[in-house]
């Protein structure tokens, strides 16, 4: 089957961040693609974009800190954006590569735009799903009550402790409710494993550390703070997200200084990686192999 032929292909290593140790996994041959997961999630969650992408490329899927193979520091500094930009610098660095297209959902879309911006020269393409441009973000969270009210789960699990009752859909944090949006029996297997082997106190400590709150000034929706980018941008948006309004995406052209194609799913959900995975593998294929690096 597709998904344990690539299991058993994909070569494991670790890349090193101020002791920190993230893990990745790597195939293909060709430029550098590094994709980063969001919340719940592992690298697993790329398997059709990888199998779409690797005859042409190398590509790259990383465990953020906190999860599954990866290092999972405690404190909620440790998680706290310029760290987990430096994870991603140093998984590049550790392919011997000095730059990337780099591929980021949820909060690895949100790791993705902060690399964009404060790392520009190690980003060749910038690919983004389901998490609008800073601006955007600060938008919608400023005057989109809908937005506002998407947050709330947000707001819980910054107040809030994986033991909580109802801390995440009704019950606590455990391997197997964080797995249960997972609909193929055989792959939900495989993240109740992942989340076996990781950090329910790291992943809170990502909304901890970097939410955008009336207390937190986050870079996560930071209006007119982030500076312009000089690479291209593909979006990627499910139009069913219950957590990121669509209206973010509005004027993100107006803050790149380069091509922005955005591509929205009417029938995919916060995970459009995996509910249009066609749509989403096939768009990249080719928008990547328009665009050769530096």
């Amino acid at each position: 089957m597709l998904n344990a032929d690539l299991l058993d292909e994909v070569t494991h290593g670790y890349a090193d961040n101020k002791g920190v140790k993230i893990h990745y996994v790597k195939t293909g041959q060709g430029p550098l693609v590094v994709m980063i997961h969001g919340f719940p999630d592992y690298w697993y969650t790329w398997r059709h974009q990888i199998n779409a992408l690797k005859e042409n490329f190398t590509v790259v899927a990383m465990d953020q800190r906190g999860y599954n193979l990866s290092d999972k520091p405690e404190g909620v500094a440790q998680y706290a954006m310029p760290n987990l930009v430096g994870d991603v610098a140093a998984v590049i660095r550790a392919q011997g590569a000095s730059s990337a297209t780099v591929v980021g959902h949820d909060w690895g879309g949100a790791v993705a735009w902060q690399v964009a911006f404060n790392l520009p020269q190690m980003v060749d393409n910038l690919v983004i799903l389901n998490l609008p441009h800073p601006n955007g973000m600060a938008r919608e969270l400023a005057t989109n009550k809908e937005q506002q009210r998407n947050s709330d789960y947000a707001r819980k699990f910054i107040a809030g402790s994986p033991t909580d009752p109802d801390i995440l859909f009704g019950g606590p944090m455990t391997a197997e409710n964080l797995s249960g949006w997972v609909s193929d029996k055989e792959v939900r297997y495989h993240y109740t494993e992942a989340f076996k082997r990781s950090s329910f106190s790291g992943m809170l400590n990502f909304y901890k550390a970097n939410y955008p709150t009336a207390e937190n000034n986050s870079p996560v929706a930071d209006a007119g703070a982030s500076p312009r980018l000089p690479m291209p941008v593909l979006i990627f948006h499910g139009l069913k997200d219950t957590a990121l309004h669509s209206n973010g995406l509005n004027n993100t052209w107006d803050w790149v200084d380069n091509d922005v194609t955005i591509v929205t799913a009417p029938n995919a959900n916060h995970f459009v990686q995996q509910d249009a995975a066609e749509l989403v593998s096939q768009t990249m294929q080719w928008w990547l192999s328009n665009r050769q690096p530096k």
